[in-house]
């Protein structure tokens, strides 16, 4: 087995998702999120993409259910001892033959919780599934049962997330090195994915967010590359990542001269990040956060610019977002407590004037408060 935790930390996540379920009287957990079975049982695949499910009883048994071309995946990645084949042909049901499974595990007429909120399980997967339980149990949205106990990350995962950061530190300092006037965006991705992979790094949760001129003011990634111009802005969003683990940054670098209005926009960033990270203190709501940035944008003039959300929580997470669960945003009740990873990112776009600025890293919360991640400058970078 090629595992990335010892033994004794995926007992101690088998007994603390086994309490879970027992708090919510479930006799079983039926996970369809990669990311909750990578935590439970090292299983690493993208064979989410097609149907398969990792049943764990109320007893801690544990059985997967996947296609073939996932059969030695779970068998190398996993602690996984049972793994049910489903057969590929016309007329399928996988979710047929998952309720049979489940008929032999002594699972007809108990309480199932199902993991819906879940990119493992697609509306018509979820209607087939439906339909093959329909009748058969007692069935119950278990959606973020598993998502609450890995927002507390173990010193083994902080070690892959301290890793993250260093090599997202890597990725920022090849990107600054290769942004100057006349540079191809493809060059600059490439140096900072070689950063990444050549530091043992993996491939992140969604694509990298790069932007320049109009497009810097852009949170998602598109397609097409573009120059740099003698006078120009680019942002940038990205993840250093280790066995899944991610931690972002996120920057706005400029070409040329920085305008006033970018001065301006980048002061206020700053100053807004820094009171979201004197917020975050064991105790303190998610909510509490967000106003904490929002109060200082505001105060700067900026209200119109600024989001409704300023970043979430960072862990092993897989395609399509590294975006994990919290987010902050106002009235979010969710309280910190140490061993909890997040990405804050301040991000102002200026649509009528066409100026973008973004400041953005990640954070470990301890017993004291807030720990940043990442070693490198938060200086306006002006190339």
């Amino acid at each position: 087995m090629a595992l990335q935790f010892e033994m004794t930390e995926f007992r101690e996540r088998n007994q603390r998702a086994l309490a879970a379920m027992a708090a919510q009287r479930i006799d079983a957990l039926l996970i369809f999120k990669q990311e909750s079975m990578y935590w439970l049982c090292g299983y690493d695949s993208f064979g989410y993409c097609f149907f398969q499910c990792l049943v764990l009883r109320a007893d801690g048994d544990l059985v997967l259910t996947t296609r073939a071309p996932d059969l030695r995946q779970a068998q190398h990645t996993s602690i996984l001892d049972h793994i049910r084949v489903w057969v590929d042909r016309e007329g399928s049901d996988p979710a047929k033959e998952l309720r049979g499974l489940l008929a032999e595990k002594g699972l007809a007429g108990r309480r199932i919780g199902v993991e819906y909120d879940s990119h493992g399980l697609t509306t018509a997967n979820g209607r087939r599934l439906d339909a093959a339980l329909a009748g058969f149990a007692e069935v119950t949205d278990a959606s973020g049962l598993i998502d609450r106990l890995r927002l507390l990350k173990s010193e083994a995962e902080l070690d892959y997330v301290r890793s993250a950061a260093r090599l997202a530190d890597a990725a920022l300092a090849a990107a600054i090195a290769e942004t100057r006037a006349g540079a191809d965006e493809g060059d600059i991705l490439a140096a900072m994915q070689a950063a990444i992979f050549k530091g043992g790094g993996d491939y992140p949760g969604n694509a990298f967010i790069i932007g320049s001129g109009r497009d810097a003011l852009l949170c998602r990634y598109k397609a097409g590359r573009r120059r740099l111009d003698a006078q120009d802005q680019l942002t940038l969003e990205f993840a250093g990542v280790d066995r899944h683990y991610h931690a972002c940054l996120m920057r706005t670098l400029l070409v040329g001269e920085s305008t006033a209005r970018h001065q301006a926009l980048y002061a206020a960033c700053r100053e807004a990040l820094a009171a979201a990270e004197q917020t975050l203190e064991p105790g303190t709501a998610m909510g509490a956060v967000y106003d904490a940035q929002a109060a200082v944008l505001d105060r700067h003039g900026m209200r119109a610019h600024r989001f409704h959300a300023c970043g979430y929580s960072l862990g092993a997470v897989y395609p399509p977002s590294w975006m994990d669960w919290p987010m902050f945003f106002h009235g979010n009740p969710v309280e910190l407590a140490p061993g909890m990873v997040f990405f804050l990112h301040m991000i102002l776009m200026d649509s009528e004037a066409g100026v973008a600025m973004t400041l953005g890293r990640t954070s470990l919360i301890t017993e004291r408060g807030s720990e940043p991640l990442s070693a490198a400058a938060q200086d306006l970078v002006v190339r």
